[in-house]
């Protein structure tokens, strides 16, 4: 996989992707990550690659032909077209499931806006699409590029040591990460889970399913519902939610008292 990123600034992006395990696989030759200098593209002495808008208003924008040379630049250098994703709070709201999608590109290019964003008609010639990290305002695109840069990586194979280390990861299966435990088994009069010591690999694994399920429902009740479970599963949940709203039937009983 190749990730390249178009920004105003390629040393904070640089800094970021060189680190941890995403710096470790690119030293591998796992991914290539390339951070392109938008400046580099600019007409005059001064790099300016922004500009007033026209119809008034305040702030500047980032004129089209730049980020069009860049683009056009990084297709040579790849010798094809990569797929052109702009970081914008107009965009779909990134999740594990679009993330599986991208990560089925070769090459993704990341486009970090700045200021009031970027000029309409770039966006309309060669934006594929438009991504969101969440719904407030950053400084730059530089945060939510890495962001995505960051997770579709993880995906790549090779870049992480075992398959199982990002399908067991919250959000990749539809629910939230199970709790994990290390030594001591006893750390201030809080004890891990007896099943965990037990050995028994097939106990473990019922544990851990149950677990997810229990908190998804109680931290994302809206993942849990678009959530594939089985039969066996959705029963066991149904359980659980009756028995905990029993819970609180009898707590909010004693509190009136």
């Amino acid at each position: 996989m190749r990730i390249d990123i178009i920004t105003l600034f390629p040393e904070m992006c640089e800094t970021v992707m060189g680190e941890s395990i995403i710096g470790r696989a690119r030293k591998k030759g796992t991914i290539d990550v390339e951070c392109h200098q938008l400046r580099d593209y600019a007409f005059d002495k001064h790099k300016r690659v922004d500009d007033t808008t026209y119809g008034g208003g305040m702030g500047m924008l980032l004129m089209a032909e730049p980020i069009a040379l860049c683009f056009e630049d990084i297709c040579k250098k790849t010798e094809s077209r990569p797929h052109l994703i702009y970081m914008s709070p107009q965009g779909e709201t990134l999740t594990q499931k679009k993330l599986v999608e991208l990560s089925q590109y070769e090459n993704i290019c990341i486009l970090c806006g700045h200021y009031e964003g970027v000029d309409e008609r770039v966006l309309d010639e060669y934006v594929d699409e438009q991504i969101s990290i969440g719904d407030y305002v950053l400084t730059g695109g530089e945060l939510p590029a890495l962001v995505l840069a960051d997770s579709l990586s993880r995906l790549a194979p090779g870049v992480l040591s075992d398959d199982e280390c990002f399908e067991e990861e919250s959000h990749y299966n539809g629910l939230l990460e199970y709790p994990q435990y290390t030594k001591p088994a006893v750390w201030r009069d809080r004890a891990v889970p007896d099943v965990l010591l037990s050995g028994h690999h097939a106990n473990v694994e019922k544990w851990r399913r149950e677990q997810m399920i229990i908190r998804t429902a109680d931290k994302r009740p809206d993942m849990i519902e678009k959530a594939d479970l089985t039969d066996k599963e959705k029963k066991f949940l149904e359980e659980y939610l009756k028995s905990k709203n029993e819970i609180m039937t009898d707590n909010e009983n004693l509190s009136s008292l």
